[in-house]
């Protein structure tokens, strides 16, 4: 850097007088910028629990051809994908069992009773058991 000419200079002006200002050579080096709020989309409320099993709820609800927004066209039915997505509910069901709060036991608990009973409403064949 010594062979080459800065292209800017950065004069700290901060508490000193002029005879003892310092100037610091600084070439362009491109900075990811620590503000980007311009840039990021809206982060949104935080992300709980209980908000990751809605995610997943209404995921597979949308899986299953709910429309949540009535502007935009209804997903195509994918049944099998809709039940990976209830399984994986079931499963942090199993595995979080004695380790949720009151509230978020009860809504993991809902929005399984609620995917299951849709899922198997749309079903082809009815009268057999799905296996969960």
């Amino acid at each position: 850097m010594s062979d080459e000419e800065p292209s800017f200079v950065i004069r700290d002006r901060r508490g000193r007088s002029d005879s003892t200002r310092e100037e610091s050579p600084v070439s362009p080096t491109p900075r990811p910028s620590a503000d980007t709020s311009g840039d990021a989309p809206h982060a949104g409320p935080p992300v709980t629990f209980s908000s990751f099993v809605f995610s997943l709820g209404t995921s597979s609800l949308m899986l299953m051809g709910e429309t949540l927004d009535p502007q935009q066209p209804a997903m195509e039915v994918n049944l099998p994908q809709a039940k990976e997505m209830i399984d994986i509910l079931s499963m942090l069901e199993e595995k979080t069992k004695n380790n949720l709060s009151t509230e978020e036991a009860s809504v993991l608990r809902d929005m399984l009773y609620t995917l299951r009973m849709k899922f198997v409403s749309l079903s082809p064949g009815k009268g057999k058991a799905a296996s969960f």
